[in-house]
C-alpha cells in the first residue's frame, strides 16, 4: 500500500509540472502572438507617412494621392524667403511683428529680383479682374506678386488658372472712415513683406486699373529712389480741423498732414510702417469719428520721420473736381482714347528722382463695373496690354 501511494504521489506531481509547464507554453505562445500583431499593426501605422505610395497627413511632407511624398524642408532659405501660401493663422500684431524683422547682413545669400507687390484692398470680388490678368499675360512671373485683403465672407469667384487665385491673405472686416482701413492696409503690407524679394508695395482698390502696361510699371517703381505717399499741409476743416490737440505733444498741429490712402512705398518704408505703434495708438485712440484716418496717419506718420524717403504724392489717378467725400466714377461712356491717355498726368508737372517727368500717374481710379467692356477694347491699342 505504502509502494502504491509513492507512485500515485509521483504521478501527480509529475502531472503537476506538465499541467505548469504547459501553461506556461501557452501564455508564451499568446504574449508571442500579440507581440506579432503590435509589430503588423505599428508597420502599417507607419507606412500611413512614410510609404512612397501613399499621401501624407505630415505637415512637413508635400504629397498628393497621385505622386510620390516629397519631404519639404521647413527650415531652408527657399521656404523663408519665399512663402508660397499667403493662409496663416498669425493674429495682426503677431504679422506685423515678423514683417518689422530685418536682416543685418545687406547681403542677400540667393539671387534676388525685386517684385512689385499688388495689394488689393476690396469690399468684394475684383469687376476689373478680366483687365488685371491681361496686364499680367506673359509677364515673368518672378517680377510680381499679388495679395488682396476682402471681406471675410465674400466670394472672389477666381478660377485656378487666374494668377489672383488663392492669393486672399487671412482678412477682416474694413469699413470705410475708420482705424479699420488702416488695419488693412497694414496688413497686406505684413503680409507682402514676408517675401524678401518684394521691394515696392503698391495699394489699389478693386475700382482701380493700370493706365500703363507691365514693363513701365515695372521699371519706373523699381527703379525710383523713393516711395509714392501723398502727403500734404490742408488748412481747411477737411484736414487742419481733423486734427485732436490731445496728440500733443507727440504729434503737433504743424505736424499734421492729408493725403491719399492708395500709396506706393519701398521695402524700407513698408517695415517702418507695420513697426510702429506708438503713433498707431495714438491714431486709433483720438482720431475718430470724422477724423478719417486713412487719409492722416501714413501721411503725417511719415512726413514726421521719413520724409526723406518719399516724394510726397501718388501714382494713382483720382479725379476730386466735384468736391465732396467721394470722387469722379468713370464709366462706359467716359472710356475713350484721349480720356485714358489723359488721365497719365492730368495735365499736371511732376517730379521722379527730382527730374522732371511727363509719367505721373501709373494706375486711376474710380471705374465702374460698366467701363470694363470698352477698356478691353482699348487696351491693347492704348494701354498696350
Amino acid at each position: 500500500m505504502m509502494r502504491s501511494r509513492n507512485a500515485r504521489d509521483e504521478f501527480d506531481h509529475i502531472s503537476k509540472d506538465l499541467s505548469i509547464g504547459l501553461m506556461r507554453s501557452v501564455c508564451f505562445l499568446i504574449v508571442f502572438v500579440i507581440g506579432i500583431l503590435i509589430g503588423l499593426l505599428s508597420s502599417s501605422h507607419i507606412d500611413t507617412y512614410y510609404s512612397p505610395n501613399q499621401p501624407s497627413t505630415n505637415p512637413n511632407s508635400a504629397c498628393t494621392s497621385t505622386s510620390s511624398c516629397v519631404k519639404k524642408d521647413c527650415m531652408s532659405i527657399e521656404s523663408f524667403r519665399f512663402p508660397t501660401n499667403v493662409s496663416h493663422g498669425m493674429s495682426d500684431d503677431e504679422l506685423l511683428w515678423r514683417a518689422s524683422l530685418v536682416p543685418e547682413n545687406v547681403h542677400y545669400p540667393f539671387h534676388r529680383m525685386p517684385k512689385i507687390a499688388f495689394l488689393f484692398l476690396t469690399r468684394g470680388p475684383l469687376p476689373f479682374l478680366p483687365l488685371w490678368e491681361r496686364f499680367f499675360d506673359a509677364q515673368d512671373v518672378i517680377k510680381y506678386s499679388i495679395y488682396i485683403h476682402t471681406n471675410p465672407a465674400s466670394n472672389l469667384r477666381v478660377e485656378k488658372s487666374s494668377v489672383f487665385y488663392n492669393r486672399q491673405i487671412p482678412s477682416q472686416a474694413a469699413e470705410w472712415g475708420t482705424l479699420s482701413l488702416v488695419d488693412a492696409e497694414r496688413r497686406l503690407l505684413g503680409n507682402a513683406l514676408l517675401d524678401f524679394s518684394n521691394e515696392r508695395f503698391v495699394l489699389l482698390s478693386e475700382s482701380c486699373i493700370p493706365i500703363y502696361n507691365f514693363p513701365t510699371i515695372y521699371d519706373y517703381l523699381v527703379k525710383s529712389k523713393y516711395s509714392f505717399l501723398d502727403s500734404y499741409e490742408d488748412p481747411s476743416r477737411y484736414g487742419q480741423g481733423r486734427y485732436n490737440r490731445h496728440m500733443k505733444p507727440y504729434i503737433r498741429p504743424r505736424d499734421w498732414r492729408k493725403g491719399s490712402q492708395w500709396f506706393e512705398m519701398k521695402r524700407a518704408l513698408a517695415i517702418k510702417v507695420v513697426a510702429d505703434t506708438k503713433y498707431y495708438n495714438l491714431f486709433k485712440r483720438y482720431c475718430t469719428h470724422d477724423c478719417y484716418p486713412d487719409e492722416h496717419y501714413m501721411p503725417t506718420f511719415v512726413h514726421m520721420f521719413h520724409e526723406q524717403l518719399n516724394d510726397d504724392r501718388t501714382v494713382t489717378y483720382v479725379d476730386w473736381s466735384v468736391g465732396g467725400p467721394h470722387p469722379v466714377s468713370f464709366g462706359a461712356k467716359d472710356i475713350t482714347e484721349s480720356h485714358i491717355k489723359s488721365l497719365r498726368n492730368n495735365g499736371t508737372s511732376c517730379s521722379y528722382n527730382k527730374r522732371p517727368s511727363r509719367i505721373c500717374y501709373l494706375f486711376a481710379r474710380k471705374f465702374e463695373a460698366s467701363a470694363l467692356k470698352p477698356l478691353l477694347e482699348l487696351a491693347s491699342k492704348v494701354l498696350e496690354y
